[in-house]
């Protein structure tokens, strides 16, 4: 791959927290009994799928101080420490669409999801 290649821009986004990055599933444009839906009502169900193209840390817990250690000494930085999210990129999850956040980069359409609004993910197993 190039260095500049979309891919690889995508790989220099960093997702904040509990948050996924989603890229949605063209949905169809048809329904079962052969109607045709405009664009503006396929966005605005309730329930979307996507696939999970970046994932965030997870959820920060707080520093363990324990008796030996001392507070007061603000010598040495503390890092964070995070509980990890369940989604793995790659996975296809099911979302709330009303908690999600669209944004446009590089002239792709994504969601910006927390994991609380993820019903569902479906993982192909390695």
């Amino acid at each position: 791959m190039r260095k500049d290649s979309p891919a690889n821009k995508l790989q220099k986004l960093i997702v904040v927290g509990d948050r996924l990055l989603i890229k949605p599933k063209s949905t169809k444009e048809q329904t079962k009994s052969g109607l045709f839906l405009p664009p503006g009502v396929q966005e605005k169900e309730k329930v979307q799928e996507g696939y999970v193209m970046r994932v965030g840390p997870g959820y920060p817990i707080p520093a363990d101080y324990g008796l030996d250690d001392e507070i007061w000494n603000q010598d040495e930085k503390e890092q964070v420490r995070y509980l990890p999210l369940q989604a793995r990129e790659g996975d296809l999850a099911i979302y709330l669409q009303r908690d999600a956040v669209e944004i446009n980069y590089l002239g792709d359409k994504y969601f910006i999801v927390p994991q609380s609004s993820v019903l569902l993910l479906e993982r192909e197993e390695e």
